[in-house]
């Protein structure tokens, strides 16, 4: 199995469900905050029926990529892990396997290499609280994107309650 198509297993197994997406692309050139806005219209038009009437959200590349800070890989691995394992809006309801959800954040990031770098909308580790810059109209979000290794990957998830 080469790269790409390890990472498109890796991605599909931490996504799915109701709320969470995942999205990969080779990145030659790729812009990160573009990867993120193109998962977000996705997200958005998927859960267009969810949305709060009138509700508004960042719709340019500039908004995105302000909404977007650095993280560490560490820090990288446990928000993959979070946003796939547990609900931003009820938290405490596993959506899946946590052990299987950090075996393929630790395979995908590796994938990427060392030299990776990591953005989130997320202030921080989730145990520290969730604090975060919208990337999407929803009333809850939460994206982790990396590139590296030549590839350009991101997890989000959306809610509303």
């Amino acid at each position: 199995m080469d790269n790409a198509d390890l990472l498109e297993a890796l991605l599909s197994s931490l996504a799915g469900g109701e709320s969470v997406y995942s999205r990969w692309c080779w990145s030659s050139g790729a812009d990160l905050a573009h990867h993120v806005h193109e998962l977000a219209k996705t997200a958005e038009a998927d859960w267009a029926h969810e949305a709060v009437k009138g509700a508004t959200g960042p719709t340019t590349l500039k908004e995105i990529e302000a909404a977007l800070g650095p993280v560490t890989r560490d820090t990288a691995t446990e928000l993959i892990v979070n946003l796939s394992v547990d609900s931003l809006v009820f938290p405490g309801h596993p959506r899946r396997d946590l052990a299987h959800a950090r075996r393929a954040a630790t395979q995908a990031i590796a994938t990427l290499g060392p030299e990776s770098e990591w953005f989130s909308n997320i202030d921080g580790p989730w145990e520290n609280g969730r604090a975060w810059n919208p990337v999407t109209r929803h009333t809850f979000d939460g994206v982790i994107a990396g590139r590296g290794g030549g590839f350009v990957i991101a997890l989000l998830q959306v809610g509303e309650d």
